[in-house]
């Protein structure tokens, strides 16, 4: 366990502005994997901070921690319209993946924010706390879909087992709910194979850019090489919404493979700044991927170096 010490010297690094990016995202990762109140609240702090990757990726941590209280600060986000829309959508995420109905109503009223990204991260989120209130986590465990070999915290659950060209049928049918393609989306994931990853790689066409964001997401998470070319094609276009091409940067950075490395080093001048900072970071991620680190979240160990 750390010290309430160790924990504010990591968080210090974290809301330090002067500070690289890679840093304080190690910082960050850190933190939330030590978890607790403090580091809740660092995190928290760190979302006056000008970079939107860093405070959407603050939200993220926040989610994942499925800490009640982060939930105060989380709302704050969302209803902050001064705040990016990757912010706070990423704020709505967390609050659905922290998963108390205390803020079923707050997502609900905010599912028709004129933000289109903000909104549906809202309806999916409440489609979550909904199928949650159902019972749906008990259905999971009597073993009719595969296993989420990842321990994230996913705003839609895997759909029930299904070829691959059945969950690609859904995941690209755009008559269907956001919330039934999700649930296809982390079926695939979920089978870890080429044919998945390509099936994946397919609903970059997609016409929601909230939908292409967390397909990169996913591929990220599954660091299979066939999908490259897709995520490459993804970040290369600059008419592509940021929030996609900054997912796609960074699962680049996960897949961790050469060809990554020339498109990524392409980038980091991009003059999206959410595209410039998230090719920084995903390099970070690559030089980890490659090398013989024990981990990425090294806050402690830096401090004591």
């Amino acid at each position: 366990m750390a010290t309430v010490e160790e924990v504010a010297a990591v968080g210090r690094v974290l809301v330090d502005p002067g500070l690289n990016l890679t840093q304080r995202f190690r910082a960050l990762f850190t933190l939330r994997n030590l978890g607790g109140a403090e580091a809740v609240e660092w995190i928290s702090k760190a979302f006056t901070d000008d970079s939107a990757l860093l405070k959407h990726e603050l939200a993220y941590c926040l989610g994942q921690m499925q800490d009640t209280r982060a939930i105060p600060p989380l709302i704050a986000v969302l209803k902050d319209t001064q705040q990016e829309p990757m912010v706070r959508h990423e704020a709505g995420e967390a609050l659905g993946a922290i998963g108390d109905f205390e803020v079923l109503e707050l997502l609900k009223e905010y599912s028709q924010d004129p933000v289109i990204e903000v909104a549906e991260t809202c309806q999916l989120a409440v489609r979550r706390l909904e199928w949650l209130q159902s019972g749906g986590e008990k259905q999971l465990e009597g073993g009719s879909t595969d296993k989420n070999p990842y321990c994230s915290v996913d705003p839609a659950p895997p759909a029930p087992r299904k070829s691959v060209p059945e969950l690609r049928s859904i995941l690209l049918d755009e008559s269907l709910s956001l919330f039934e393609r999700y649930r296809a989306m982390f079926a695939l994931r979920n089978l870890g194979t080429e044919e998945a990853a390509l099936a994946l790689g397919d609903g970059l066409q997609c016409s929601s850019a909230l939908f292409r964001h967390e397909i990169g997401y996913v591929l990220g998470q599954m660091q299979h090489p066939a999908a490259v070319p897709a995520l490459r094609a993804a970040l290369e276009c600059s008419g592509e919404n940021p929030m996609v091409r900054h997912e796609a940067a960074e699962a680049l950075g996960s897949i961790g493979k050469v060809e990554c490395l020339a498109v990524l080093q392409q980038f980091c001048g991009d003059k999206e700044r959410v595209v410039k900072e998230s090719c920084e970071v995903a390099l970070d991620m690559l030089e980890y991927e490659n090398s013989d680190q024990f981990q990425y979240a090294d806050g402690l160990v830096r401090l004591q170096g």
